[in-house]
């Protein structure tokens, strides 16, 4: 099906990897192929993906939000070797569903003669060679700790309580095959929010862990994750001394909260009064590289909004910008080298009904065909109690799974 799909200018393939802790609405979906689409970037983008969903309402749609969407009016870095839009949803010619007890085939067509087509193609995914990947870090550690250092002194004066700081790892004059790449990724890093995306010579390449915001009939949920540790897979005892440091780090649960109360916020904007409520605090959950805290936020979307509204009222992601929302966007575009562009947005699909269920775009690869341009970022929340030596290891945590694909002979 990857093979098939491949061929495609515009795709979306999302798998949970066999994860069954989400509550999985599939397996995994694929969309192919493109009827219409709605493509923008700055301002204005919401009006007109409201009013594509309000015209094409009763179909499909898959694709993207980028992080720079929800930062209109903030002027941050320019540098984006990706370039990715900031928003584009398409109506798929071909869309197919895959449960644990059948396939299921949408399009205008014949579904036999798509399944007949899907089987002629190779029951194997490529190697990859990744050609000249020299990754460099586009901020040194020593920058990086000053950085945070003025980071913590924002958060002294009052300026924010929490900011979710990034950098970006990247290489020039890169040629590989996408699809590769998504396969070692999966292979080492599999993630119940995993996506390959593509819009015409610009790749995503995902293994996210977290959801950013599903609905289901008028229920919101939203799962911020904050809170890490590495995983010692050799050793099962320190493994296990590990996930309970986690959950007895003040420092990570008070991160956590901080992002809690952000999205209960954003979530009462379009919620009935009094039905936010937080259905898991601290949920811990482990994936191959590490340990994650995880909290579940859920409300009743109030009468008259749609998903639009719930998308607008909590994008971007708390736990990946901080608090007070407004001012760490600001002081990211400040302090940040890199435009996110689709990084830290997110990739999903809304269905005929009108529910939805959309990523965090983070563990992913961006790459453009084009330009021959590779870039992953990575990031971590910065609280006045963080440690700026401690945030960077994370940083490079959560980069080696990537970084390891790119090396691998």
């Amino acid at each position: 099906m990857l093979n098939w799909v491949n061929r495609f200018s515009i795709f979306c393939f999302l798998d949970n990897q066999g994860y069954g802790h989400t509550d999985p609405a599939f397996e995994c979906l694929v969309a192919a192929g493109s009827k219409r689409h709605v493509l923008l970037s700055g301002k204005g983008a919401f009006d007109a993906l409201s009013e594509f969903a309000k015209r094409e309402r009763g179909e499909w749609l898959f694709g993207h939000l980028g992080y720079d969407l929800g930062a209109e009016g903030v002027n941050g870095p320019v540098l984006d070797g990706i370039g990715f839009s900031d928003l584009h949803f398409f109506i798929p010619e071909i869309i197919l569903r895959l449960t644990n007890k059948e396939v299921q085939i949408y399009c205008d067509g014949d579904p036999g003669a798509v399944f007949l087509e899907i089987l002629c193609f190779p029951a194997s995914l490529p190697e990859t060679d990744v050609a000249r990947a020299e990754v460099k870090n586009r901020i040194s550690r020593e920058d990086y700790i000053r950085i945070i250092g003025q980071i913590k002194q924002h958060i002294l004066q009052g300026d924010c309580y929490e900011l979710n700081f990034c950098q970006e790892f990247y290489a020039e004059g890169v040629f590989t095959e996408p699809l590769g790449l998504f396969h070692r990724l999966v292979s080492v890093s599999p993630n119940p929010f995993s996506a390959f995306y593509r819009a015409g010579d610009k790749y995503c390449i995902c293994a996210s862990p977290e959801r950013y915001l599903r609905k289901i009939g008028k229920q919101i949920i939203s799962q911020p994750i904050k809170g890490t540790s590495k995983r010692d897979l050799a050793d099962p005892v320190n493994d296990g001394k590990l996930k309970q440091n986690l959950l007895e780090s003040s420092k990570e649960k008070s991160e956590n909260v901080m992002v809690v109360d952000l999205v209960r916020n954003d979530l009462s904007r379009v919620c009935v009064p009094g039905t936010v409520v937080v259905d898991e605090l601290f949920g811990l959950y482990s994936f191959p590289q590490v340990h994650q805290l995880i909290s579940t936020v859920s409300g009743e979307l109030a009468e008259g909004l749609d998903w639009v509204d719930a998308v607008r009222a909590s994008f971007p992601m708390g736990s990946m910008t901080g608090a007070p929302k407004k001012r760490v966007m600001e002081l990211i575009a400040s302090y940040e080298q890199t435009r996110r562009g689709l990084f830290s947005g997110a990739i999903g699909y809304i269905s005929p009904s009108g529910d939805l269920d959309l990523n965090v775009v983070i563990r992913t690869l961006l790459y453009n065909t084009a330009n021959h341009y590779l870039s992953f970022q990575t990031g971590s929340g910065i609280t006045f109690n963080s440690d700026a030596v401690l945030e960077y290891d994370e940083c490079q945590l959560k980069a080696n799974a990537i970084k390891s694909i790119l090396t691998r002979p």
